[in-house]
């Protein structure tokens, strides 16, 4: 089944956070000079006195955020998701996940699907980095809807949080708008009892494709669209290890830190089973075509079913 092509994730937060602005006064944003990139434009056209630009200088960036964060606003703090996370982790380290302040960190551009900007402008450790500090949330929305619920749930929870977002259009795995977002809880966007698929960001449509290829073999995979990494929904990988042969997990991120290690940790405390993981394999990608990239470095349905097929083809029980 081919999905509908909804907005891409960037610019479903732009509008989501311009939205917020004219229900909350105290919403203000800070920039590192890619606003027109990171979507966050839309929201310093609407409210410019609740606008401030720092220039590339993310460091200064993340400082000026926790400033405002310790006055008692809310600040949105935007960059590419590479410069954010990598030029300024000590700052998010010290000046926001220390204090435990209500800042909020988006990080654009991330993974390997924005193509031609090249490796540097790749974030692939973005995800891993933002759940290494403590205290912090970490949400990777599947489409438009669900970044723009998201969006909303970073703004109304206390508390420092990291959202991700991407630069090319997405399908729509909720056509109808994310009703049943909630941070923290995995959404099931397909039934299944053989294998499961847990996967984020793009990587969820390529997991319903994957599905449905399986179908065509008896195989019936069971989908789990898991946006938020941390908190982890340690009862939807229970329940998906406990009911289905096993695990595979894909994302658009390094296969060591990300979702997979997450989830294998979670598996292994409370139900241990069949894993394989779909993810760059500890290395740096290059310039290209979006598409070229993703067949490239095994981020695609046909390899999510591959995997999904051996583990199909296991004993459940691993004692």
């Amino acid at each position: 089944m081919q999905l509908p092509l909804g907005k891409a994730t960037r610019d479903a937060y732009g509008e989501a956070l311009k939205e917020l602005g004219g229900e909350n006064p105290n919403i203000v944003i800070v920039d590192g000079d890619v606003q027109n990139s990171t979507r966050a434009e839309e929201f310093a056209k609407a409210f410019p006195e609740r606008a401030f630009q720092v220039g590339i200088a993310e460091s200064n960036l993340v400082g000026v955020g926790a400033g405002l964060a310790a006055c008692g606003k809310i600040p949105f703090i935007a960059s590419f998701a590479v410069f954010m996370m990598a030029n300024a982790f000590d700052q998010l380290r010290m000046s926001v996940a220390f204090p435990h302040l209500n800042v909020k960190v988006v990080g654009s551009h991330a993974g390997i699907s924005i193509g031609e900007d090249g490796p540097s402008q790749m974030g692939i450790e973005d995800v891993g980095l933002a759940c290494e500090l403590p205290g912090f949330t970490v949400v990777v929305p599947s489409d438009e809807h669900a970044t723009r619920a998201a969006t909303r749930a970073i703004a109304a929870h206390e508390g420092p949080a990291y959202l991700r977002t991407g630069r090319i259009k997405t399908p729509l795995i909720y056509p109808d708008g994310c009703k049943d977002f909630q941070l923290g809880k995995a959404i099931q966007v397909r039934e299944g009892n053989d294998v499961t698929i847990i996967a984020n960001g793009i990587m969820v449509a390529m997991a319903l494709q994957a599905a449905d290829d399986l179908a065509k073999e008896n195989i019936a995979a069971r989908v789990l669209d898991m946006h938020t990494v941390k908190p982890l929904d340690h009862e939807a990988i229970e329940r998906a290890a406990r009911e289905t042969k096993g695990i595979v997990v894909a994302e658009e991120h390094l296969v060591w830190g990300g979702l997979g290690s997450h989830v294998a940790q979670s598996a292994s405390m409370n139900h241990p089973t069949h894993m394989r993981f779909i993810g760059v394999n500890d290395t740096f990608a290059e310039s290209g075509k979006p598409e070229e990239l993703l067949q490239k470095y095994g981020l695609t349905s046909e390899h999510i079913a591959n995997c999904a097929r051996e583990i199909s083809k296991m004993e459940k029980d691993l004692r």
